[in-house]
């Protein structure tokens, strides 16, 4: 029996300013757009979440791809991380430096090695050699994070700023699907923190904290302060919450609650069922998030608890 496909994206959760909200829910919606043709078109939902976050890390809005915030050192250091619910395997990139698309060599990981991570050169090698194209470092800056890392590194250095405040961006992007098979996936892409040590990893690409896939519990990807999220192995206990018989809407808005009362973490996420039952939270000002079923399409920033 063929199940009513459904789809959800997320652009990150921080405090994001009037006049970039309009940005948000475009770049959403356009992700949504391309990732539900797939589905649509009886394609895979492992197929559908890679071509929304691609769309996502094409678009310079967004923390992922080019475009993507600037470490300590002026470069571009990218993470991601794609997982089938049906199968358990996933692919994930970390701290690479050379490719425009991360999630397409952790789709080649997935698809292609019996590993499930590479990270820095051995990542970009690996992408290389399975038809991945990569490009240069200068390819994937744009002008406007130059100023806004300058900016940043002159006020810390006066004033002491907090580089995982809510005020500061964390524009992962993310999504999970339902295809017509039954069989659920997530993908989970990101540039990381503004002003990072270089070779720090956060919590997106890793399997279970940012970004998880088990057609016997969930699909989930998340955004936020990484650190907390990763401590907490986010993903996956939200996963196991609806394992145990919770609704993801529930279960969503729970795993924000923990997040915040266990280590004062702050963040949103997208989690979706075998079912089509999904759920959508955020604990900071603003998440950029869409959804689209057979029913109903809607689009937003603010869908908090």
């Amino acid at each position: 029996m063929a199940t009513d496909p459904a789809l959800i994206v997320h652009g990150g959760a921080w405090a994001m300013p009037d006049d970039m909200v309009e940005a948000h829910i475009r770049g959403v919606r356009n992700a949504l757009t391309v990732g539900w043709r797939v589905l649509d078109g009886g394609g895979s939902a492992l197929d559908a979440v890679e071509e929304a976050v691609v769309v996502m890390e094409d678009d310079e809005t967004f923390d992922a791809g080019r475009g993507s915030f600037l470490n300590r050192d002026g470069k571009v250091q990218l993470d991601a991380l794609i997982m089938d619910g049906a199968t358990l395997r996933a692919g994930g990139v970390g701290c690479v430096e050379r490719l425009r698309n991360p999630v397409r060599a952790a789709r080649k990981i997935l698809s292609d090695s019996p590993h499930v991570y590479f990270v820095g050169e051995g990542a970009e090698r690996f992408a290389a050699e399975h038809g991945v194209a990569l490009c240069e470092n200068a390819d994937l800056i744009i002008s406007r994070e130059v100023a806004r890392l300058r900016e940043y590194q002159i006020e810390a250095a006066g004033q002491g700023d907090d580089l995982f405040a809510p005020t500061i961006s964390h524009d992962t992007v993310g999504a999970v699907a339902l295809d017509r098979n039954g069989n659920i996936a997530a993908a989970t892409s990101t540039g990381g923190t503004l002003n990072k040590a270089p070779g720090r990893l956060g919590d997106s690409s890793l399997i279970g904290c940012g970004c998880y896939a088990d057609n016997l519990s969930a699909a989930a990807s998340t955004t936020g302060w990484g650190e907390p999220i990763m401590k907490l192995v986010l993903a996956k206990w939200t996963c196991d919450r609806i394992a145990a018989g919770n609704l993801p809407e529930w279960a969503a808005q729970e795993a924000i609650n923990y997040l915040k009362q266990r280590l004062n973490g702050h963040g949103g996420i997208i989690v979706l069922d075998p079912k089509g039952h999904f759920g959508i939270a955020h604990s900071t000002p603003r998440m950029a998030w869409a959804s689209k079923t057979i029913h109903n399409e809607e689009a937003g920033v603010e869908r908090g608890i």
